[in-house]
């Protein structure tokens, strides 16, 4: 995929990293300098400019872009870019950097098609070592495995079955479920799957197309 990743802190630069590696296109735009030298360093194509400007992001060549995401520290700056991205089909990946009233969260979720809380997941992971758990475990894992949510099609194979009774063998792992307008959690024995729900999964990333079939049939 060719994807454009605003934003080359601490985010963004990780995220380009792993893209790049998996063979991705990675073009990086931002309007720090330091910045700019620190991805060109790093082998990255980029592009120094304002990423919430139409004129910049189609300098990066955003409409022959599969995705787009704005991990800048601007939540506007973010939300125009997603909007941008979608006007050119392209997927959309927004950064929030800071927990919003619900109905300023519905605003800026209904204009991209997933948003990421950085600083959450951080937080979890601060929580869990000041009690002396290892969080580093899965920061150590990332680069190789994928985690992600797919929402289960009415025509999917796995609709009527138990989540505990899915056999991905050493594929992957599912590790929380939710009905559908209900939050993710840890499925019971019993739970079946239905239409519209939800599944969480960890997969290697070379196995998550043959998850996603083995899920979703598609």
């Amino acid at each position: 995929m060719r994807i454009i990743v605003v934003g080359f802190g601490r985010v963004g630069s990780r995220t380009a990293r792993i893209l790049a590696a998996e063979g991705h296109d990675v073009i990086v735009v931002d309007n720090d300098s330091e910045k700019v030298h620190k991805a060109r360093n790093r082998g990255f194509t980029v592009i120094k400019g304002d990423g919430g400007s139409q004129s910049v992001l189609e300098e990066a060549r955003i409409a022959s872009t599969d995705a787009v995401g704005g991990f800048t520290g601007s939540i506007e700056t973010n939300h125009t870019i997603c909007r941008i991205g979608a006007a050119h089909g392209c997927r959309t990946v927004m950064r929030l950097s800071e927990d919003l009233d619900p109905e300023v969260y519905d605003r800026y979720k209904a204009d991209a098609d997933a948003v990421i809380y950085p600083e959450r997941f951080g937080a979890a992971g601060a929580k869990t070592a000041l009690l002396e758990g290892d969080f580093n475990v899965l920061d150590e894992l990332t680069e190789d495995l994928q985690l992600f949510v797919l929402t289960i099609p009415e025509t999917a194979p796995t609709v009527g079955e138990r989540v505990n009774g899915i056999d991905l063998e050493d594929k992957g792992r599912i590790y929380a479920h939710g009905h559908e307008g209900e939050a993710l959690t840890i499925p019971l024995p019993g739970t079946r799957i239905e239409a519209h729900d939800r599944i969480a999964l960890l997969a290697s990333t070379d196995s998550i197309d043959e998850v996603r079939s083995r899920i979703t049939g598609e």
